[in-house]
């Protein structure tokens, strides 16, 4: 057998990862938001290079400047400026990296403590599961982003503690599913034989039920994503997230919402990014969920 035909045999991660993308890739709608979500990643890490001016720079020349294509605009502003005449574009590139960042780091953090809980009450089951379920079903109990308010409100607001604040609601998602997956693989026999072979519980919980319960928690995952970019632009708006002058998404509609009636711009751009972005990951969702879950794929 030559080795190229070894290397794509049923098994090999080559296999794996071609059937993947197989599957993944069947979807336009989830192709777009990879390159849509690939750009945007790109123009956030070279923010510096990428943007025509300094987000936080104020030119009393230039106040509500419109986007280029109206009469009074100006090629030097494309999208025009804001109310203190800061480039609305730039603050939309640098606005990337702090929306995008602070979701990513709210999405790990969830995503770890989640399963590490997760883990604990699928294994372990007994008042351990009991304890950590009805917590997590507390915390579902409240409106997210009434409680994410309250938690800013108690940490003081800023970027650490949105984070924080948003990464405690998205917590009872994963750990419902991470229990949920354990407790439909613990009794298979691949467990059954590594228990007999000696494997201490942390090594059954990490080592052997993991990696077989990440397909849904990665999907849960890129949902959990958008949903922390909403939840991180709603704090922002409401004062309670990143402060100014830092450019961030939520906090740039809320400066501008006084300003609805005569320059839309302001609003329209900052909000139309907002859309974008967290449609292009729900349909990047909707491939992953395709890709990865058995009962999805198509014969």
């Amino acid at each position: 057998m030559s080795t190229s035909t070894t290397a794509s045999a049923p098994g090999t991660l080559r296999y794996q990862l071609a059937e993947f993308w197989s599957y993944f890739s069947a979807s336009r709608g989830a192709l777009v938001g990879l390159i849509f979500i690939v750009t945007i990643l790109l123009v956030a890490l070279l923010a510096p290079w990428v943007a025509p001016h300094d987000p936080a720079l104020q030119n009393r020349d230039a106040f509500l400047v419109p986007p280029v294509w109206h009469a009074e605009g100006t090629w030097s502003y494309l999208l025009g400026t804001d109310a203190v005449g800061r480039d609305i574009l730039s603050r939309l590139i640098f606005g990337a990296r702090y929306s995008l960042f602070i979701s990513a780091m709210v999405v790990l953090l969830s995503m770890a403590v989640g399963i590490f809980l997760g883990l604990l009450a699928g294994y372990f089951r007994g008042w351990l599961e009991t304890l950590i379920t009805r917590t997590m079903d507390v915390v579902l109990a409240f409106p997210s982003l009434l409680l994410a308010l309250g938690l800013v409100a108690v940490l003081s607001p800023g970027l650490t503690s949105a984070m924080i604040a948003i990464a405690v609601v998205q917590l009872p998602y994963f750990v419902r599913l991470t229990r949920a997956a354990v407790m439909s693989e613990k009794d298979r026999e691949y467990v059954t034989a590594s228990r007999l072979a000696g494997a201490s519980h942390g090594r059954l919980m990490f080592n052997t039920l993991l990696p077989n319960c990440m397909a849904p928690l990665i999907v849960q995952a890129t949902l959990s994503f958008s949903t922390a970019i909403l939840d991180i632009a709603a704090l922002g708006f409401l004062g309670m997230g990143v402060q100014p002058p830092t450019p961030e998404w939520g906090a740039m509609l809320a400066n501008a919402r006084e300003f609805m009636g005569s320059a839309y711009w302001a609003v329209t751009f900052p909000g139309l990014v907002i859309l974008l972005t967290v449609l292009m990951i729900n349909l990047m969702g909707d491939g992953l969920r395709d890709a990865l879950d058995p009962k999805m794929k198509r014969s």
